[in-house]
């Protein structure tokens, strides 16, 4: 008798066990992760490489590559980028500088090949501006929610880095019209973007990959985030 207590007490405690919890909800998981990250966030470096892909040619015809930069200034982030443009030959690079700031609600830009520089007042669509400059560095989980309607589309390996893939449908009609959607690698352990594409309604996109990135690292100096001119 004794010999049979043990069998059918594993039989009611299987029968019995409290139901398996489903398993956590994957996109909520990766837009916690953003969140702690933006909650944390003070600076970010990263080398990029940027491939511009044209649909009516079926082809790469730009390539660029670069280093930008992520401060949080108060209440705002800024954004500097220096870009090597290689134009549209691939083989032979010609660098023709150029240089993205974005603070204070203007946008600046600075093309090193004309030596000219294009200013933009952003003040007005700040916030909607800066969620897309910012995009996975610096922004949290909530923010994205708020200018995108987002979908998990799944674990992906990038350059030997866990990331979960989003895909972003901008919600401003407006938007849409300039990018039809956006896909995310976001790194799953520092809730950061290592991977972006932008794709017009005409279905040519920009394929940007982040490398050498730097979180929280040594403070950036502030000079860096001054526009370089000739002037």
């Amino acid at each position: 008798m004794t010999s049979l207590i043990l069998p059918i007490a594993i039989l009611w405690s299987f029968f019995h066990a409290a139901p398996a919890q489903a398993p956590a909800d994957p996109l909520a998981a990766v837009l916690k992760t953003m969140d702690t990250a933006a909650a944390n966030f003070r600076t970010t470096q990263a080398d990029f490489e940027w491939d511009q892909y044209q649909k009516v040619i079926n082809e790469i015809d730009e390539y660029d590559t670069g280093t930008i930069y992520y401060r949080r200034q108060g209440k705002e982030i800024e954004m500097k980028a220096e870009v090597q443009q290689a134009g549209s030959d691939l083989k032979k690079l010609k660098p023709q500088p150029k240089y993205v700031l974005f603070s204070h609600g203007k946008l600046r830009i600075y093309q090193a090949k004309t030596d000219q520089t294009n200013e933009i007042d952003a003040s007005k669509n700040k916030a909607e501006l800066e969620a897309y400059l910012v995009l996975g560095f610096g922004g949290s989980g909530q923010e994205l929610v708020k200018a995108f309607d987002v979908t998990y589309q799944g674990p992906e390996t990038i350059n030997g880095v866990a990331t979960a893939k989003l895909q972003l449908v901008p919600k401003s009609e407006k938007v849409r019209n300039y990018y039809a959607r956006i896909l995310l690698w976001i790194d799953l352990a520092k809730g950061i973007s290592v991977q972006q594409q932008f794709f017009t309604p005409q279905q040519d996109y920009r394929l940007v990959k982040y490398s050498s990135i730097q979180v929280n690292g040594k403070k950036i100096p502030d000079e860096v985030f001054q526009l370089k001119t000739s002037n």
